[in-house]
């Protein structure tokens, strides 16, 4: 997938605070890593939620421990809830819960960012019917029975007011609009974080490293 599809933001959440990365078997390591190294970099604390606080563990076969559960997690806690890929979002309601915490936080107008499989589970909870959305493919959506695929972009990441998506090989776009949607850089270090890590455009780097004070 190429571009990005924009759409107006709701209200900007705080640029230094809390964001919630969903944490659950089978997750997708790769997909927002970016995002959640570049939110710690920029100030903010990042909150692994999962169902239970045992451990769970992610493709790679890592082990991750969640901070607090689902039940604990409260939209007006945080600035962003990150939802990664997993099979578990294919194969039934395993993950239902998460995409009705992502409901939670829409409704409450705090934004809810998923790739790959995730997409796939705001789409059944009907949170893509009336929003410009991205995923791997309009097949794989379509398979939720979903009523918003007039609405899907053929883009690497698509922002349509509170709810970012992005499809599977497109975590450094997934990041960008993450990045941009609560205001951890400005606009042109963005862009450069964009270029140096998707385009591996070496002039970008001074950019980026004084932003972070490298």
């Amino acid at each position: 997938m190429s571009g990005t599809d924009t759409a107006q933001h709701g209200a900007q959440p705080t640029a230094r605070a809390t964001v919630h990365l969903a944490v659950y078997d089978g997750m997708a390591d790769w997909e927002t890593g970016h995002a959640t190294a570049e939110l710690a970099v920029s100030g903010h604390r990042v909150i692994a939620v999962g169902r239970t606080t045992e451990p769970v563990t992610t493709i790679a076969g890592l082990r991750l421990l969640p901070e607090i559960t689902l039940d604990q997690l409260r939209p007006a806690d945080s600035a962003l809830l990150i939802l990664p890929g997993a099979g578990g979002w294919l194969e039934g309601a395993e993950l239902a819960p998460f995409a009705e915490a992502a409901r939670a936080f829409v409704d409450a107008g705090v934004p809810v960012a998923a790739i790959c499989g995730a997409v796939v589970g705001l789409a059944g909870a009907g949170l893509l019917d009336e929003r410009a959305h991205t995923a791997a493919a309009p097949e794989v959506l379509a398979m939720s029975g979903y009523a918003g695929g007039a609405h899907y972009r053929e883009a690497d990441a698509v922002t349509d007011g509170d709810v970012i998506t992005a499809g599977p090989t497109d975590p450094e776009a997934f990041a960008r609009e993450i990045l941009t949607r609560l205001d951890a850089y400005p606009p042109e270090v963005v862009d450069a974080w964009f270029r140096l890590y998707a385009d591996s455009d070496a002039s970008a780097y001074p950019i980026v490293a004084a932003a972070q004070g490298s």
